[in-house]
Order: C-alpha cells, then sequence, then structure tokens
C-alpha cells in the first residue's frame, strides 16, 4: 500500500472517484436501514409523512458521509492508518485528498444534514434539534477530540444507540410526533446489525489498532471472545425481531427478516475462522448487505 504522499498525475483516481472514494458508499446501508424501519413503524402506526421521511433519509446519509470524512482524517491525525493498513482504502492517509479537502467535505456534509434538520425542526419542534447536534457531536467525538470514545472500547455501544436507537425512533418522531415503545422495539435488531458491522471492522484491525494505541473492544477482550461476541449481536438481531410480533399488533409477519438468515453465514463463517485482511474486508461489506437486508424485510413485516 501506498504512503501518506499525494499518487502521481495518472496514479490515483478522478476528482469525482476520489470524493466517492472518500464517502464511502458502502456504508451508507448503515444509514439508511434505520430510517426505512422508522418510516415502517410510522406507517403501521397510519402516521407516515412522506415529507419528514426523506428529509430524515437525507439527514441521515449526510451524517454517514460527514461521519467518514471525520474518521478518514482523525485516524490519519493519530496514527491509526499508516502503510499497513488492511481496510479499505482512506484517501488521506494515501494522499488522494489533503486534510483540508476533507475537512471541507465534511463541512458541506454536515451542512445538508443541518438543512434536512432545519426542515425537521419545523415540522416536528425542538427536539429534532436535540437530537441532530448529538448526532454530530458523536460523529465528530468518535475518533476525534480530546477523548475520542472509539480509542476506549465505547464505539460499539454509540453505534448502537446514535444508528440503532436515535435513527429509528428519530425517524418516527419526526412524522408521528411521539415516542413509543414499538419504536424502541423496533430499533434494537436494526442496532445490532449495524454495531455488527463495526465489530467485523474491528476484529480486521486489531493489531493495527492495538499498535496504534486505539483500544477498541476487540482490543481490549481480544480476537476470540471479540468473535463470539459479533455471533452473538447477530443472534441477538434475530431473536429480538422475533419478540416484535406481540407489540402494537404487528403480528407474525415481523419474521419475514428471519428470510435474510442466510447471508449471515458467509461473514459469520469469515469472522470465526479468518484473520486475512481481503477475506474480513469481504466479510465487512457482506455484513453491511445483511444488516440492509434484515433492515428492508423487517420493515415489511412492520408495516403489513
Amino acid at each position: 500500500m501506498q504512503g501518506a504522499s499525494q499518487p502521481a498525475d495518472g496514479d490515483g483516481p478522478s476528482r469525482v472517484g476520489a470524493w466517492v472514494l472518500a464517502a464511502r458508499p458502502p456504508t451508507l446501508t448503515a444509514a439508511a436501514a434505520p430510517v426505512v424501519v422508522g418510516t415502517a413503524v410510522a406507517l403501521h402506526a397510519g402516521e407516515a409523512q412522506a415529507g419528514p421521511a426523506a428529509a430524515a433519509m437525507l439527514g441521515a446519509l449526510a451524517l454517514q458521509v460527514g461521519a467518514n470524512l471525520a474518521n478518514d482524517v482523525s485516524d490519519f491525525r493519530r496514527g491509526a492508518d499508516t502503510a499497513d493498513r488492511i481496510g479499505p482504502p482512506r484517501v488521506t492517509q494515501l494522499g488522494i485528498l489533503s486534510e483540508r479537502q476533507v475537512i471541507g467535505g465534511l463541512v458541506v456534509a454536515f451542512g445538508v444534514a443541518t438543512l434536512a434538520g432545519l426542515y425537521l425542526i419545523a415540522v416536528a419542534g425542538w427536539p429534532v434539534l436535540a437530537a441532530g447536534v448529538a448526532s454530530m457531536l458523536a460523529a465528530l467525538a468518535y475518533t476525534g477530540g480530546p477523548w475520542p470514545f472509539g480509542y476506549h472500547g465505547l464505539g460499539d455501544v454509540f453505534v448502537f444507540i446514535f444508528f440503532g436507537l436515535v435513527a429509528v425512533v428519530g425517524t418516527y418522531y419526526v412524522q408521528a410526533e411521539a415516542i413509543t415503545a414499538a419504536a424502541v422495539a423496533a430499533a434494537v435488531p436494526v442496532g445490532c446489525t449495524v454495531t455488527a458491522i463495526l465489530m467485523v471492522n474491528n476484529i480486521r484491525d486489531i493489531e493495527t489498532d492495538e499498535a496504534a494505541g486505539k483500544r477498541t473492544l476487540a482490543v481490549m477482550i481480544g480476537r476470540q471472545p471479540a468473535r463470539w461476541l459479533f455471533v452473538a449481536t447477530v443472534a441477538v438481531a434475530y431473536l429480538s425481531a422475533a419478540t416484535l410480533a406481540p407489540i402494537d399488533g404487528f403480528g407474525a409477519w415481523t419474521l419475514l427478516s428471519w428470510l435474510s438468515i442466510p447471508l449471515a453465514v458467509s461473514p459469520v463463517r469469515a469472522v470465526m475462522s479468518s484473520t486475512d485482511g481481503p477475506t474480513l474486508n469481504s466479510a465487512l461489506r457482506a455484513t453491511a448487505r445483511l444488516h440492509l437486508a434484515l433492515g428492508v424485510l423487517l420493515a415489511i413485516g412492520l408495516a403489513i
């Protein structure tokens, strides 16, 4: 892998390609699935609204891109991204984009999220502001700031909270202007699978993270316990989806989410048996697909 110097002319991606690489499109399923599930809960309750749902989706995608850019530059500054990195390429570390450019992209992404948030505040009131500001601060503090929680074993918890609970319940709230037990319960399986994505990432990066002083939960507990925690998290996603049936009259259609179980086989097998970077990169993508599939199938079951 190349170092942090700027690639020679013609060797790197185009300008558009550089920004696509920086935005990391495969991660956008992490932001999209919770909005789909939250909207399905609103549809079941007869509260669905197209405008707020669309704005919630735009805001969630923009926040995810902003978080990706913040992590890109913050990990580079802290030395977590080096020539030994085995994960997907990072544009700051490779010199494809400068720190200043990445920070500028971060400002634009958060600007788009803010515009979506202003509309949602007008629709659903000031609680949206608190959720939006907290989400932006969490995105910045994951690997940045004086005490980045992603470096202290708390990344998994914060991903579950913000990409599970806050995203699903927040999407429901901007349409129904209420928080219900049904919306909270529906957030649990989504929160588990999105957390599983991070777990694969951290299991893959145990050695490089430990060398850089990045104490993820996987680094703290070790590879084998982290592997079993990943399996348990995926299992809880399906078990919690099954328990939704009696809540708010959802019914057995919530078990449609179990149709995605075959998609879990490949990433579970890879995580449990491999330390190879490319194999775990494939498992990371497979877990993202699992997250999206479970979310979409769960949303269909919730909306019926």
